[in-house]
């Protein structure tokens, strides 16, 4: 017996006389009272508007249909019994029923019968507060969903066409992936894993949560459809991520780990931030969640404050998941002045998602990223809101290669037959971001020209290009300087420093001028690439 079952029957041991259970699932919570009424010598009558109050589901009793009709009636009962009233919830305005219902209350305590009413959402006029006793029944837990996921399985393991067998591991992310799902949306989707694919599938029962996520209107779910292979560089939060790709499972639980919290990426804009938030959920196969702060907002008082409430529920019942915020600044920006601007309402929600962030306890793996950390509130950045803060750099030369090559095989290209060296050195300055459009540019060209893309193409491109990091010097050197004592870098590779003309009273031989850009060139000459 689950400990949200041990509470029921508790409570109407206790004899508690109105207990108002709030869950999607009708079926867990019936055999849930009907098991508590077995072993207390209880009938178990249940209530629909459709139906009245009967005992056998396939039965009809017009005379109880109305709900004051139905109170009568177990006032009037003699029985030892559980009542259970099912979406009683859209009745709770009417003040005949609320009158009744406290009446109810005097007289069941001193009798052997309880009313149940059970409803997916909590709706309690405020005469029923005092009286009214409120139980959220949990979803199923991992042990609930092994018995469920052993149940089916023993049911098919005699087709030849479906592969039950699962290791320890894979077991367990199947049951990872099912947790969030009520029982009737875990045993459906176990049902159509078999289907589809003959054997359970984690990508398909992921697939589950997309609908919830959906249908939330705030939260975007996002397909795992990129991998750190699709990422540049960045090796030392590669690795930092790689440690941890088994830390929602029991295994670490048992060992000690905490769930990870998350990480706050700043840096410069267009170096892989976003796209690593992507990878990483495809890495860990978790469903990625992207919180839209602008969607938290609305126009009706109160409204902000409860999206960002149900965004916050919507994220934990999915979990484990990883929630993606882009451009964290640009969301809570103005929260300093929000008393005057909007009424407080920005900040508001600004901290319940600092008080989310610091005391969540479901395993909700936080990728927020930023580019203007001048703009971040203070707030934000101290310990234990997130795991790490990780600076993103321009790449380095052996990083902007590597995005080359990445880039390049996307287009259906050999990077083999490309001067990868030459590229990188030419892209001094460039952002992961900036390379890939160099090389879409130049794929534009070679098809208008009728010929394959060549190296010469791509240099042409980045000849005629002014990379960010020189319009943008000011802010990123700031930044850079910033992050050198307060954030762990992402990568182990030497950034890319780029200089203005006007930064400098003199050149020598070891530097050439590149647009208005000085280029280190002390390792060799590069004159040819750039002529």
């Amino acid at each position: 017996m689950s400990a949200v079952d041990t509470e029921l029957e508790t409570l109407i041991r206790a004899r508690y006389p109105i207990i108002y259970v709030v869950s999607w699932e009708e079926k867990r919570v019936e055999q849930a009272i009907a098991a508590i009424c077995l072993a207390r010598n209880k009938k178990m009558l249940q209530w629909t508007v459709t139906q009245g109050i009967v005992q056998n589901s396939n039965n009809r009793d017009d005379a109880t249909r109305d709900p004051l009709a139905a109170l009568d009636h177990v006032m009037a009962s003699r029985d030892q019994a559980v009542y259970l009233f099912k979406d009683l919830h859209p009745f709770l305005n009417d003040t005949a029923l609320v009158r009744r219902l406290r009446d109810l209350t005097y007289a069941l305590k001193t009798s052997y019968k309880t009313i149940v009413m059970l409803s997916p959402v909590l709706r309690l006029p405020p005469e029923l507060e005092k009286e009214i006793t409120v139980v959220d029944y949990a979803l199923p837990t991992l042990k609930d969903l092994d018995e469920l996921l052993e149940g089916i399985i023993q049911s098919v393991k005699a087709n030849p066409q479906i592969t039950t067998e699962m290791t320890e591991e894979e077991r367990e992310q199947v049951l990872q992936a099912a947790l969030g799902l009520t029982g009737t949306e875990a045993e459906n989707v176990f049902a159509k894993s078999l289907v589809e694919k003959h054997r359970f599938d984690v990508h398909v029962i992921l697939s589950e949560k997309e609908q919830i996520i959906r249908k939330s209107a705030i939260l975007e779910y996002y397909p795992a459809s990129e991998a750190f292979a699709d990422v540049g560089g960045l090796d030392l939060l590669k690795d930092w991520m790689s440690k941890r790709t088994i830390a929602f499972t029991e295994k670490a639980r048992d060992f000690g780990l905490p769930a990870p919290k998350g990480i706050l990426m700043l840096g410069v804009q267009g170096c892989g931030k976003s796209l690593s938030a992507r990878a990483i959920a495809s890495l860990w196969n978790l469903p990625l969640l992207r919180l839209d702060v602008g969607k938290i907002f609305g126009g009706i008082v109160g409204q902000s404050e409860e999206n960002i409430r149900k965004a916050i529920r919507i994220a934990e019942s999915t979990a484990p998941n990883v929630v993606w915020i882009d451009e964290l600044e640009k969301g809570f920006s103005g929260t300093q002045s929000s008393g005057i601007s909007d009424g407080g309402t920005t900040a508001r929600v600004f901290s319940t998602f600092l008080t989310w962030l610091a005391d969540k306890t479901a395993p909700c793996f936080v990728v927020a990223t930023a580019n203007d950390v001048s703009a971040l509130p203070p707030e934000l950045l101290r310990k234990g809101r997130f795991d790490e803060i990780f600076f993103v750099d321009l790449p380095g030369e052996s990083e902007r290669a590597e995005i080359f090559e990445i880039h390049l095989k996307k287009r259906k290209r050999d990077p083999a037959a490309f001067d990868l060296p030459r590229l990188a050195e030419a892209a001094h300055g460039y952002s992961g971001a900036e390379i890939e459009q160099a090389v879409v540019s130049a794929l534009f060209d070679a098809f208008d020209l009728g010929r394959e893309l060549t190296t010469e193409d791509i240099l042409k491109v980045i000849r005629e290009s002014i990379p960010l990091s020189q319009t943008m010097k000011e802010k990123i050197d700031i930044l850079r300087e910033w992050s050198e004592t307060r954030a762990r870098p992402a990568s182990s590779v030497p950034n890319a420093r780029v200089q203005r003309t006007t930064d400098l009273m003199d050149m020598d031989d070891d530097t050439f001028e590149f647009g208005d850009i000085l280029v280190d060139n002390s390792d060799g000459p590069l004159a040819h690439d750039l002529s």
